[in-house]
This record gives C-alpha cells, sequence and structure tokens, in this order.
C-alpha cells in the first residue's frame, strides 16, 4: 500500500483506533474467508472502509466496502443496517458500469461483534486504475471526460428508473476499467444518499476530470476541493483550465449546485448535453481533418456553426471539380477516337465516313464455324435505398436486456454514438444464449443486407427474422449471418426475405481476459433493388 493510500485510511479520526488499525493487509474478516489484500480509501461520511482482498472459498479477488464502528452504538448499528439493506436491493440490478454485489454480511449474519465492523458489501472485483491516481498528474482531455461521465450516467439513469440509489458521490468508489469506462466499483449507498445526490455526483466526477479537484464534501485529503468564489459558488472548471469548452464547464456547475432555475436534476439530462458534446468534437474533427483554421478551437473540442457551413462548401466544390476533371477526360477520349477512325478510313474515299450505328464486320475466315464467346459475370446483387426502421429495441428472451436506454442510438446515423452490451466476465453462450437488437418497420420489407458500422472485431452475429417484436429465440429464423470487423461489415442474407420485424443477434462477444463486451455504432437495413 503506498504512503498516499495509507494518509487516506488515516482519515477517520472519529473511528477507534484500534479498530482502524485493525484493518491491515493480511487480515481476514467476514468469518475467516476474506483476507485482506489492500486499502483503497475510506469515505469517512458512513465510516466505510474500501478494501481490494481475497475470497478464500472460490479464489478470486473482490472488492470489499468494510462498515466500521462499534457494534454498541444503537445509531451507528441503525446507519449500517440501512447502507446493507440498499446494498442488497442494489444486488439485483446489472450493468456495465457498476460492479455486481456478490454478498451482503451483517452482525451476526456473516461477521461477529468482535471484528469491529458493522457489516460487508462484497461486490467483484474491477480491473483498471483509482480514478485519483488518473487525476493526479494533469486533468483529462474534455471529449475523454465526456465519455466516460456518459458511460457512468448510463447506468445511474437505468438504476433510477428501478428506484436504486447508487451512490457514487466519494472518488475513491469509483475505478477506470481498461476500455476507459467509469465504474462504481465499491457499491453501497450512504442510509442518507438520494436519488439527487447520484446526480450531483456525474457533476462532481465531470469536474473532477476537467480540473482534478472535487466539488461535493467529504472528499478524500488527496485531492484538493473546488475553489469558491466571494459568493461561496463554485469556480467553473474553464476559469481553472481555459481549453474546457464552455458548455462542459457549464454542465458541471449546473449539475452540482441546486440554487436557480438552471441546475441540471436528471441522468437524463446529463445524457443529452453529453450527447451534444460528443456531435461538435466531431464537426471539431472534420474542420482539421479538411484543413479547416487551425486558429478556430484549437485545443478545445468545441466549434461554432459557421466552419460547418465552410466545410459543406469545401465538399461541394471538390465534387465539382471532381465532375468537371471526369467530363474533360471523356471528351478528350472520344476526340482521340474520332482522330483515329479518320485517319484509319479509306484513302480513296471524299472524307471520312464514320458510322457509329452499324455493327463491326466480323473477322472471322469464312467457312470456319464462330469462335465461342466468353461467358458474363454473374450480376452482383442490387440493393435499393436504406430502409430506417421505425422502432429499435433490446433483444433479450432470458431478460430485460442491455443497456436499453441506449439502443436508440444503434439506428440514430450517428458514428459518435453506440449502443453496447454490458460487459460480461464469461463468453456466450455460457452465461446465456446471446443477446441482440430487435428492429421494427412501418411496413414489411424484402431485407437483403444489412450494414454494421463501428462494430467491435470479433463479435459473431446472426440476422433473424421473426413475426413479432418480442417473440420466443425459437420462432425467429436465422436468415443471415457474419463476423464484425473493424470499421463497417456488410452481413448478407441468404436470400431476399420479407418481414416486418428483424433481430441482430449476437452470439459471440468481443473482447478477451473475462471482459467481453460488443459496441455496435449505428445498423443500416438494405432491401432489395
Amino acid at each position: 500500500m503506498d504512503t498516499r493510500r495509507s494518509e487516506q485510511a488515516g482519515g477517520a479520526n472519529h473511528v477507534g483506533k484500534a479498530q482502524v488499525g485493525s484493518l491491515a493487509p493480511g487480515r481476514v474478516v467476514g468469518d475467516g474467508r476474506y483476507r485482506l489484500l489492500a486499502q483503497f480509501g475510506v469515505d469517512e461520511r458512513g465510516d466505510a472502509h474500501l478494501w481490494r482482498a481475497r475470497d478464500g472459498q472460490l479464489k478470486r479477488d473482490v472488492a470489499l466496502t468494510l462498515l466500521v464502528g462499534d457494534p454498541v452504538d444503537p445509531e451507528a448499528a441503525r446507519l449500517a443496517r440501512r447502507t446493507l439493506e440498499r446494498a442488497t436491493h442494489a444486488s439485483k440490478f446489472g450493468h456495465g458500469g457498476v460492479a455486481r454485489v456478490l454478498d451482503v454480511l451483517a452482525l451476526g449474519s456473516g461477521i461477529t461483534s468482535s471484528e469491529g465492523l458493522l457489516g460487508v458489501v462484497v461486490a467483484e472485483w474491477t480491473k483498471g486504475s483509482d480514478l485519483v491516481d488518473l487525476v493526479a498528474q494533469r486533468p483529462v482531455a474534455p471529449a475523454a471526460a465526456a465519455r466516460m461521465v456518459q458511460a457512468l450516467a448510463e447506468a445511474v439513469e437505468q438504476a433510477h428508473q428501478n428506484g436504486l440509489v447508487l451512490g457514487l458521490d466519494h472518488p475513491q468508489r469509483l475505478r477506470l476499467t481498461p476500455n476507459g469506462a467509469l465504474k462504481l466499483a465499491f457499491p453501497g449507498p450512504l442510509p442518507e444518499a438520494t436519488l439527487r445526490d447520484d446526480v450531483k455526483a456525474l457533476g462532481a466526477v465531470l469536474y473532477l476530470l476537467l480540473t482534478g479537484r472535487w466539488a461535493l464534501p467529504g472528499g478524500p485529503p488527496a485531492i484538493p476541493p473546488a475553489p469558491l468564489s466571494p459568493q461561496n459558488r463554485i469556480i467553473p472548471p474553464r476559469q481553472l483550465v481555459p481549453t474546457v469548452p464552455a458548455d462542459l464547464s457549464s454542465l458541471a456547475v449546473r449539475t452540482i449546485e441546486d440554487g436557480g432555475n438552471g441546475g441540471i436534476r436528471t441522468s437524463a439530462a446529463i445524457l443529452r448535453m453529453l450527447d451534444q458534446v460528443a456531435e461538435e468534437e466531431e464537426r471539431t474533427q472534420l474542420i482539421k481533418a479538411v484543413g479547416g483554421d487551425p486558429a478556430e478551437g484549437e485545443g478545445t473540442v468545441w466549434t461554432t456553426k459557421k466552419p460547418v457551413k465552410d466545410v459543406a462548401r469545401r465538399r461541394k466544390l471538390a465534387l465539382g471539380v471532381t465532375v468537371l476533371v471526369v467530363a474533360t477526360v471523356v471528351i478528350l477520349a472520344w476526340g482521340g477516337l474520332m482522330l483515329i477512325n479518320v485517319f484509319q478510313g479509306d484513302s480513296k474515299a471524299s472524307g471520312p465516313t464514320i458510322n457509329v450505328a452499324a455493327p463491326p464486320a466480323s473477322s472471322q475466315p469464312a467457312g470456319q464455324p464462330p469462335a465461342p464467346s466468353q461467358p458474363a459475370p454473374p450480376p452482383s446483387p442490387t440493393v435499393g435505398a436504406a430502409v430506417k426502421p421505425q422502432a429499435v429495441a433490446v433483444y433479450n428472451p432470458e431478460g430485460k436486456g442491455d443497456n436499453t436506454a441506449r439502443a436508440k442510438y444503434a439506428i440514430d446515423g450517428k458514428a459518435d454514438t453506440q449502443w453496447r452490451t454490458e460487459q460480461y466476465k464469461q463468453q456466450f453462450p455460457a452465461v446465456k444464449p446471446g443477446v441482440g437488437l430487435v428492429v421494427t418497420f412501418k411496413d414489411p420489407i424484402t431485407l437483403s443486407q444489412v450494414q454494421v458500422s463501428g462494430g467491435t472485431a470479433g463479435t459473431k452475429v446472426e440476422i433473424r427474422s421473426a413475426t413479432e417484436k418480442n417473440p420466443d429465440l425459437a420462432d425467429t429464423k436465422v436468415v443471415g449471418n457474419g463476423d464484425l470487423k473493424d470499421g463497417d461489415t456488410t452481413i448478407p442474407l441468404a436470400q431476399p426475405t420479407q418481414g416486418e420485424y428483424f433481430i441482430v443477434w449476437i452470439t459471440q462477444l468481443g473482447g478477451a481476459d473475462e471482459e467481453f463486451q460488443t459496441e455496435i455504432a449505428d445498423l443500416t437495413f438494405l432491401p432489395a433493388g
């Protein structure tokens, strides 16, 4: 355990020294099952000590939230029971942004009063790095910060739809996974935590990523607090780091502060704002790609709509020049053929005669059969214009589905918005037969091809036809299949299939090493031409 973590571990001054001191690497808690390995922080507000431990029975690492306190203190025992109740409810919640709760131990049920603990929340261990370590060196780039918070906001939105409070308003409870997503690694919401606290936490995490400072009470000593104005208002991130886009800076402050009419109070509103950030970033990258003015938007992910019009104008100009060049080449080639015909014509003729309508004379010698003609190549299958589905939903016959709130992004035509599966520790079909997206068309179409953009390489996909929106898997029919590769993948159907419902069914996820997940940016459905 490094010096910084040792200092953090010693921050809970109101907890008995004997109790805190006894929580050291090597100690075994939970009826002799979990051996403490390293401490990753202390949430002093609830005397919650965050540890990585080894499960001696299942031979795997786990994340422990240890509730430290005096068992004879009735108020401390009551608050601990409330935290454990909330953790028990959270154990039924599944999302890639939250570590799965494996067990909840209480006094008399897994722990004894002699251990100096009031309860233990056991969760799966999250590989990756500490959020505190991430911002210790320097703030995160605005675009990356927006993406990180976006993934966490999706978890909050889904939890709130199920009436659950996650309790992520402490940075040491979060970890950054190897694929760049933030995850609540140490679940266990405080007894008094509310849905509003989760939303404020999203703003505080965004503020932390942009500035390296924590803007809520009760943060760890290793992170400096956010500065305040003379009016006791939070200083916007843009004033601390000038390269932070104005709207992103405003989003962080409006989410954290309670006063005023411009506050943001739901995770759904945060997701909408972060989607706009992604769109603006795409515009900026496009301007840079076509040689836009480097002085405009330099060092930020923000720009105005005026340069976008310039980009469109440049594209139209480039297209016009290309068409003109092609037309010129065609005319010159036609003129060259005419000159050749003139010089090869009959010298006795009064002038060259060009008969473009007459077929050329056969060069086959008389009395010999005509030479066999070469067979024409088979025509390529023709497709019509893409047909946009009327609706899309996650299809999972065995449950609620993965990231249902993001299903719409798979047909919005934007490369920077994605639907993704949950992250699994085992590959399909070990955990379940698969998961996918079912699309509904307003009228039946005769589907010929499905194009998958921005898919995770290594994913295996089946295209299935269905007769209803939520059919049993056995009632669907496989009409095409393919393996996704980087970029765009076209999956042709064995033969054009008519239907109103089609399912993009994932039978093998991308990823490896107990981190299996697939992402799809966009789906395009092409009917037979």
